[in-house]
């Protein structure tokens, strides 16, 4: 078996007196891709800014390639987001989290976090756009000006140029149409993941149904097993 990219241990977390985790166990292997599915609102966005650090309170361990980046805290919400970040984290959070006076290619420069990232920005910015050939002739536009789908790829563009083992992608469908949420989807997969893993927190069951590793349901703050089958079979799960 690949060694383990991500090990999370009793973990509970929340904000203000607000507990939505609840005692969660994780374990994520390199070269998988797995997804979570869930309703809004049972943890799926808070076990992952979790994992980066930014919920108000939180126990329990977090282990990212072996080192722990978790424990217990009681306040600071991304205080150690950065150094999480430099041991192989990239997030892509909920929605679009963009600038929209910004040009395409200033937000995907910008997620090059690291030094090693920035000094291949360049090279990183090509992989991006095989990824997400659309962005080619938009480099030098604002983000406001792009439509929903446009600006889904640049966020997600943006956390692909950075020195990431664990990927964490938050609803990439969300407030999309079908078409170009199965585009997103399609995009994910083509991603090499290397030595490194994916996690996707999704509603829609159907996009990632037979694409991913596994799949994992989310309810009320904790993770139900669902069974591991080869990529490209129908993946089973339990809500």
């Amino acid at each position: 078996m690949q060694h383990e990219i991500l090990k999370v241990s009793g973990l509970s977390a929340g904000y203000g007196p607000l507990r939505v985790l609840h005692d969660l166990d994780l374990s994520i292997h390199a070269g998988e891709r797995v997804g979570i599915v869930g309703l809004n609102g049972h943890g799926k966005s808070t076990l992952f800014r979790a994992i980066a650090g930014l919920t108000d309170w939180q126990s329990g361990s977090v282990l990212l390639d072996g080192v722990e980046v978790g424990g217990k805290r009681s306040q600071g919400p991304g205080r150690h987001t950065h150094r999480i970040v430099r041991r192989g984290l990239a997030l892509m959070p909920q929605g679009d989290a963009i600038f929209h006076g910004l040009t395409v290619a200033e937000h995907l420069d910008s997620g090059a976090y690291t030094t090693a990232a920035w000094r291949a920005r360049r090279e990183r910015r090509e992989q991006v756009l095989e990824i997400f050939p659309p962005l080619r002739k938009l480099l030098d536009v604002p983000v406001g000006r792009l439509s929903g789908g446009e600006r889904r790829m640049v966020s997600l563009g943006r956390g692909l140029m950075t020195d990431a083992k664990l990927y964490l992608v938050d609803e990439p469908s969300l407030g999309l149409a079908p078409k170009i949420s199965k585009v997103m989807i399609d995009a994910l997969m083509r991603i090499n993941l290397d030595h490194g893993a994916m996690v996707i927190a999704e509603q829609n069951l159907s996009l990632l149904e037979g694409r991913v590793t596994r799949l994992l349901g989310m309810h009320g703050g904790k993770l139900k097993r669902g069974t591991d089958l080869p990529i490209g079979r129908n993946a089973a799960m339990e809500i």
